[in-house]
């Protein structure tokens, strides 16, 4: 019989899809998303799209290290289930708190932030008191302590908090890249930082769905507001077909393989970096759905180079994010890919044609992508007899 806190740890035997509670914390970052958008939407400067990035690195920091926890342990086991809950809470309190976050409820923000982290480090150190995972559960204890000073000390004094939380994260981003480093304790083995890779495959792609879903929630409640004009509708379908392209673009072929990659890497690398890389697509997925607003309510507007640059920066965040993505697993770039990067930012540059056309642009580069990804994939399997 496994002893008690061997009952804690996710078994071999364990599903590795998804569990009911796991999907119920997903709907608490629905609202941070939507929440992160109507933020940069408001605040449509370098300053403000700064400001929403912290916001968006410490909501997505939960949800990355609370999908490790559920990787790590039972799903079926009441302290695993009852921590997932208090995620989920505390994902929520941070979307509530994400308008005035840097403003006057940056103390909500930062500790429901903090209240997570600590709260899973105790109960898991505490269960598994005796066992050898006892330690990585402390290390990682340890360094969210450590960056719990910065972040509450942030949400008492608003006219430090922006660079005490940038160095919070910093602390937060670094630790798992680094194996949470400790003294006494040593750094984290490999073994120990192993993922099923399978089971992170699968929510990465959920998670993305849930972002591709806050892009289209975004379109569809947009248009609903407007007169349903020949402009505002097109430019409605426009968004719809980029969300789609997006979706596309990112299941094939690298979101295919995330899993089996995971399993045969170095955790402390590519489970990791994955982290980092879908926080940049996710970013780019929210900048997308602020686009999607401008585009849909103001077709026609001319010679606004701020949307200009907000509807093609959310496909560029996302390409850049999908381009190290595949490198990062295939160890190669996709040449279209990086192309079409390119002329985005070129037309970023120098476009001042209707919001309509712009949005036109975005989609027929990320179709011309689709197109030459699916060409190279029946060209490679072709060759090689698939």
């Amino acid at each position: 019989m496994a002893s008690r806190p061997e009952r804690l740890l996710r078994g071999r035997d364990s599903p590795l899809s998804a569990s009911f509670l796991e999907l119920f914390f997903d709907l608490a970052f629905v609202l941070a998303l939507s929440q992160l958008a109507e933020h940069l939407l408001h605040d449509l400067t370098v300053v403000g799209a700064l400001r929403t990035a912290v916001l968006l690195a410490g909501v997505w920091w939960i949800w990355v290290t609370t999908t490790w926890f559920a990787d790590w342990y039972d799903p079926e086991s009441s302290a695993v289930r009852w921590l997932l809950v208090g995620a989920a809470l505390g994902s929520l309190l941070a979307g509530v708190a994400i308008p005035q976050a840097l403003d006057g409820r940056g103390l909500l923000f930062a500790g429901a932030y903090v209240s997570v982290h600590i709260a899973r480090g105790m109960v898991t150190g505490f269960a598994l008191r005796g066992h050898p995972r006892q330690s990585r559960a402390l290390r990682i204890l340890c360094w969210f302590s450590v960056s719990a000073v910065p972040w509450l000390v942030g949400g008492f004094l608003p006219e430090w908090r922006v660079p005490l939380w940038l160095l919070a994260l910093a602390i937060d981003l670094t630790g798992p890249r680094l194996g949470w480093p400790t003294p006494l304790m040593g750094r984290i083995g490999q073994q120990e930082l192993h993922l099923a890779g399978e089971h992170f495959a699968e929510r990465y792609q959920q998670i993305m769905i849930i972002a591709l879903g806050e892009l289209v929630l975004v379109a569809g409640l947009s248009y609903a507001d407007t007169d349903l004009h020949l402009p505002q509708t097109a430019a409605f379908l426009l968004v719809f077909a980029i969300a789609v392209l997006i979706g596309l673009l990112y299941v094939t072929p690298a979101g295919q393989r995330l899993g089996p990659a995971i399993e045969h890497a170095d955790p402390s690398r590519l489970g990791v970096i994955t982290g980092y890389l879908h926080l940049v697509m996710i970013a780019g997925l929210v900048v997308t759905a602020v686009g999607a607003e401008l585009s849909i309510v103001h077709p026609s507007r001319t010679g606004d180079l701020t949307a200009v640059v907000v509807i093609l920066s959310g496909p560029m965040l996302f390409l850049g994010g999908r381009i190290l993505f595949s490198a990062a697993i295939h160890r190669r770039l996709s040449w279209p890919r990086v192309t079409a990067l390119l002329v985005l930012a070129g037309s970023a540059a120098v476009l001042r044609l209707p919001l309509l056309a712009v949005s036109a642009v975005a989609a027929g580069v990320l179709l011309a992508v689709v197109v030459l990804d699916h060409a190279g994939i029946r060209s490679y399997r072709h060759r090689s007899g698939a």
